[in-house]
């Protein structure tokens, strides 16, 4: 069956056609909207794509949609009621959601006799326990403003997860796999049987793990502190957390190989950066241990995950009384498994697809 998956972003549209697992064409849209762009809006972008690809024979368009609240466990056809559910979330992702949904409409319009398919990010995770999504806050405001743990970047861990297990020769139905998504947005998640049970990011994708520019983990007391004390309004400070932190807020970079070529210089502030986003990974990776009793695998994927040794090394260095080490010839090698031989502890290299784990979720959902 031929999927085009769409991922549409407030000023972009990436696309890839798919005929099974096997690629027909992809490409990326930028700039929609501004000045000098390709495009004027986003109905003109997608108007291009349809024009572009030979879409004889679609089968469904899946979308990729980053926040489904607790509404959506699931790939989702859309109707308009689902549609009314999504705009309904906008204020738990308003930067992601509106495009989103400018992609949905435009691609109803412009194919409305071929199926549409919602992807959600945050529906892998809706296996985690109550335990593990609740926050210990007053249970009526929770209730009332949608506030818990929703985690993000489900497509990939359930892709990972499930090739990890097969490279392994595993089932994926009984293996026990932590996922360290780690590029310009990371998050880590503990995967039992093929079921998430634990991830970092929570309400929003600003918490967890150190990111290119969000902070990742903070007391919330810092925020009352910068607008209290200092006087920051709390848009700004939101800005300050989302865009200037991080990797970025630390070392004026977000990009991990700059980062490390100046750790490598002797540049203290990278140096510390460096041990920082490597030193939360691996409180995670401890903290997921415990949740899952022991794994049969760790495994690292996504941009940084996938392409630097370094950062995989220092990540889980000390941990081999918990049967985590690494082969330092495998790892620089990035070879796909770069633990030794017999290790209690597979731990792997996987590259994430997170468009064919929609296209395929589409294809099951239909």
């Amino acid at each position: 069956m031929k999927i085009l998956v769409l991922n549409t972003g407030s000023s972009s549209v990436k696309y890839r056609l798919f005929d099974g697992v096997e690629t027909l064409a992809k490409g990326l849209i930028e700039r929609i909207g501004e000045q000098g762009g390709e495009v004027p809006d986003h109905a003109a972008a997608l108007q291009r794509v349809m024009s572009s690809v030979d879409l004889e024979g679609l089968g469904a368009v899946g979308h990729r949609v980053v926040h489904g609240g607790a509404e959506f466990a699931g790939p989702t056809v859309i109707t308009d009621e689902v549609v009314a559910t999504i705009e309904r979330l906008v204020p738990l992702a308003p930067l992601h959601n509106p495009a989103a949904l400018t992609g949905i409409s435009v691609a109803r319009k412009l194919l409305p006799d071929v199926p549409q398919v919602a992807v959600f990010d945050t529906a892998f995770h809706q296996t985690i326990p109550p335990e593990g999504v609740a926050y210990a806050i007053d249970a009526d405001l929770a209730d009332r403003w949608q506030i818990r743990r929703y985690g993000f970047h489900g497509t990939s861990h359930a892709y990972v997860a499930r090739q990890t297990a097969e490279l392994l020769g595993l089932s994926p139905d009984d293996a026990k796999v932590i996922t360290l998504h780690l590029g310009n947005g990371a998050s880590a998640c503990a995967v039992d049987g093929g079921r998430s049970v634990a991830t970092s990011m929570g309400m929003s994708p600003l918490a967890g793990l150190v990111m290119g520019t969000r902070s990742g983990d903070l007391d919330p007391t810092v925020i009352f502190h910068l607008h209290r004390v200092a006087g920051l309004p709390v848009d700004e400070i939101e800005r300050s957390l989302t865009r200037y932190g991080g990797l970025q807020g630390l070392t004026g970079d977000n990009d991990m190989r700059t980062v490390q070529r100046r750790r490598d210089e002797g540049d203290p502030a990278a140096t510390l950066a460096f041990d920082l986003y490597c030193r939360r990974i691996k409180e995670y990776v401890g903290s997921y241990l415990a949740v899952l009793g022991g794994a049969d695998a760790i495994t690292f994927t996504a941009g940084v995950g996938e392409n630097a040794p370094a950062v995989r090394a220092a990540s889980l260095a000390g941990l081999s009384a918990l049967g985590v080490t690494i082969d330092e010839a495998r790892n620089q090698r990035g070879d796909r498994i770069i633990s030794p031989e017999n290790a209690r502890v597979a731990v792997c290299v996987v590259p994430t697809d997170e468009e064919l784990e929609i296209a395929q979720q589409v294809t099951a959902e239909l």
